[in-house]
C-alpha cells in the first residue's frame, strides 16, 4: 500500500474543540505516499515513506496553523527516510501481528477526533437553533501553584458530543471490520485536519519541501525494497483506497488502488499556499489556485496512467511535484509575476490589536483626541 511518514501529533486550540494536528515533532509535513494496485490480493504494493505515530498529550495552544519553515521543509525528508528505515527494522524485529493492533488502537483514536473536528461545521448548521447545548471542559494539569502547567485543557459542548458520538461508530466498524469506507472516511478526515493545520510560510519554501520528497520519493519505491515491505506490513488508515472490483463485489470489495495521504497534503498545502497568495494580489481572481489545482489533477492522473502501462507501482510525487510547481511558474512567467511569487511571505504571527483603555479608546485614538 502506499505509505507515508505522516506522525500524528495531537493538538488542542483554545477555544471550542480540539483538533489533529498530522505532523512531525516540531512542524513537520506529512512526506507522500505512492499509487499502486491491489491491497489484499496483493501483486503490485508498493508505498512511500514511513507513518511514524507520536502520542503527544493534547495541549493548550492557540488556534494559528503550524509553520514550516525553509529549514524544517529542507530537513523533513531526512527525518523522514530514517523514520521509513527504523518501522522497516521494527516490522523485520517484532511480529507484525501485535504491531498492528497497536497502531490500529491508536489511528481509532486519532482518527475518531479527527472525524468529529471535520464534521463538527456541518452538523452546526443541522442542529436546530433551540438544540440544548451545554459547554463543558476537559482540564488536566501537572504540578501546584506557580508550578501548575496545564496538559490537556479541551473545550466542548452538547453538539460536539454527538459529532464525537457519531465519528465513535465509524471508528467502532473500522475497527472490528476495516472496511475501506470507514478508511477511507478517517483518512479524509486526516487529510482535511492537514491541510487545514499546516502552513508554508512561502513558495520557496514550499519548492524546497516538495523538491526533497521528490527525491525521498523516487529513491525509496525505487531504489530498495524498504517501501514496499513497509507498506504491505502496515495496516492503518492513512490512505485512501479505491476498490477495483466494486462492480463486481459491491462493498465487499478486497481489490484497491491505494494513493497515500502525503500525496494529498503536501501537495495541497502548497496548493492553498497559492490560494493565499492569489488574494493577497487583490485582483479578485484564483489563476495560480485553479492553475495549481488542475496541475494536481493532472499529475495524479498521470500517475495512474503510468502505473496502468507499466503494471508497477508508482512514486506519485514523481509526477504531482513537477506539474504543481512548473504549471503555476509556467502561469507567472506568462503574466510577469515571479517575483512576487517568490517574494510573497506569509506571517504566521497575527497581528497585535491595540489595547483599548476602560473608556474604549486607543492610545492612537486618545492622541488623535
Amino acid at each position: 500500500m502506499p505509505f507515508q511518514s505522516l506522525r500524528f501529533a495531537k493538538r488542542c486550540p483554545r477555544g471550542r474543540r480540539g483538533s489533529l494536528l498530522p505532523g512531525g515533532a516540531r512542524r513537520e509535513a506529512a512526506p507522500s505516499c505512492g499509487v499502486w494496485p491491489s491491497a489484499r490480493a496483493g501483486t503490485n504494493d508498493v508505498g512511500s515513506a514511513s507513518p511514524s505515530p507520536s502520542s503527544s498529550p493534547l495541549q493548550n495552544s492557540s488556534d494559528m496553523p503550524e509553520t514550516i519553515t525553509s529549514r524544517d521543509a529542507a530537513r523533513f525528508p531526512i527525518v523522514a527516510s530514517c523514520t521509513l528505515l527504523g518501522l522497516y527494522l521494527f516490522f523485520k524485529i517484532f511480529s507484525q501481528e501485535y504491531i498492528n493492533l497497536l497502531l490500529s488502537m491508536y489511528f481509532f483514536v486519532l482518527g475518531i477526533l479527527a472525524l468529529s473536528h471535520t464534521i463538527s461545521p456541518m452538523m452546526n448548521k443541522v442542529f436546530p437553533a433551540n438544540f440544548p447545548s451545554k459547554q463543558y471542559q476537559l482540564l488536566f494539569t501537572q504540578g501546584s501553584g506557580e508550578a501548575k502547567e496545564e496538559i490537556v485543557n479541551y473545550e466542548f459542548d452538547t453538539k460536539d458530543l454527538v459529532c464525537l458520538a457519531m465519528s465513535s461508530v465509524v471508528g467502532v466498524w473500522y475497527l472490528l471490520r476495516k472496511h475501506w469506507i470507514a478508511n477511507n472516511l478517517f483518512g479524509l478526515a486526516f487529510s482535511l485536519n492537514g491541510v487545514e493545520l499546516l502552513h508554508l510560510n512561502n513558495v520557496s519554501t514550499g519548492c524546497i519541501l516538495l523538491g526533497g520528497l521528490f527525491i525521498y520519493d523516487v529513491f525509496w519505491v525505487f531504489g530498495t525494497n524498504v517501501m514496499v515491505t513497509v507498506a504491505k506490513s502496515f495496516e492503518a488508515p492513512i490512505k485512501l483506497v479505491f476498490p477495483q472490483d466494486l462492480l463486481e463485489k459491491g462493498l465487499e470489495a478486497d481489490n484497491f488502488a491505494m494513493l497515500g495521504l502525503g500525496d494529498i497534503v503536501i501537495p495541497g498545502i502548497f496548493i492553498a499556499l497559492l490560494l493565499r497568495f492569489d488574494i493577497s494580489l487583490k485582483k479578485n481572481t484564483h489563476t495560480y489556485f485553479y492553475t495549481s489545482f488542475v496541475a494536481y489533477i493532472f499529475g495524479l492522473g498521470l500517475t495512474i496512467f503510468i502505473m496502468h502501462i507499466f503494471k508497477h507501482a508508482q512514486p506519485a510525487l514523481l509526477y504531482l511535484v513537477p506539474a504543481c510547481i512548473g504549471f503555476p511558474l509556467l502561469v507567472a512567467l506568462v503574466k510577469g509575476e515571479v517575483t512576487e511569487m517568490f517574494s510573497y511571505e506569509e506571517s504566521s504571527t497575527p497581528k497585535e490589536v491595540p489595547a483599548a483603555s476602560k473608556d474604549g479608546l486607543t492610545d492612537g485614538e486618545k492622541k488623535e483626541k
